[in-house]
């Protein structure tokens, strides 16, 4: 009987693995590239049951994956770089690893600027060194304010690979629903410069050296 259980539970670990590997490449099948420049590739897909693609920009950092944490976890420096964000404030920190923060973006005109609370979790995997930084939107914490459209869903993904002791692959999904009365082609359209302009900005805080002396001590480099 054990050794029945054993060899099912085997042909049943395999099966998910395949599945998951046939998923994942479709998955990397169906991602089109936008555009490219300076090495900042961003790629776009469609999402069933949305009207808003998601997105993925992959791109390498001359960085350690300790400064890019560092800078992540730095939530009010983001209004210095990620692209058309009004403000960025530390709500909450669960731990070195997880925080909340909040953050309204503006929008043009005549659109209703967007504001969103963000969970960050942190981790990463001991033997290949590789760190995932989890940010989903979350509901609480901030209450709905009048003139600005809260976004309900968005789900952001930082996989960071180290690549030597002092450069990384980087590699960013997005999807996001910004909520409100907006045209999708304008969403998709305006979605594809923010990641330029935020990881070309990234790259130039990071190879300024400002993170280097404040890189995440709880990350294996």
């Amino acid at each position: 009987m054990n050794v029945y259980f054993a060899c099912m539970l085997r042909f049943l670990s395999l099966s998910v693995l395949f599945s998951l590997i046939i998923a994942n490449a479709f998955a990397q099948r169906d991602w089109k590239l936008v555009t490219e420049s300076e090495g900042i590739r961003v790629f776009s897909q469609s999402v069933p049951g949305s009207r808003i693609n998601a997105l993925r920009v992959e791109c390498e950092v001359k960085a350690s994956a300790g400064e890019l944490v560092a800078m992540l976890l730095d939530v009010k420096a983001a209004e210095a770089w990620v692209f058309h964000t009004k403000s960025c404030d530390l709500l909450k920190k669960v731990s070195p690893s997880e925080l909340y923060y909040y953050s309204e973006v503006s929008m043009p005109w005549p659109l209703s600027n967007r504001d969103f609370v963000a969970h960050i979790r942190v981790s990463q995997d001991k033997l290949t060194k590789i760190v995932t930084v989890d940010a989903p939107a979350v509901p609480g914490f901030v209450a709905h304010k009048e003139g600005i459209v809260r976004i309900s869903h968005s789900k952001g993904i930082w996989i960071i690979k180290p690549l030597s002791k002092d450069k990384i692959n980087i590699v960013y999904t997005l999807q996001v629903d910004p909520g409100g009365d907006i045209p999708a082609w304008v969403v998709n359209t305006f979605s594809a410069q923010g990641p330029l302009h935020s990881f070309r900005k990234m790259k130039q805080e990071l190879q300024a050296g400002e993170y280097k002396n404040a890189a995440a001590e709880f990350i294996i480099n």
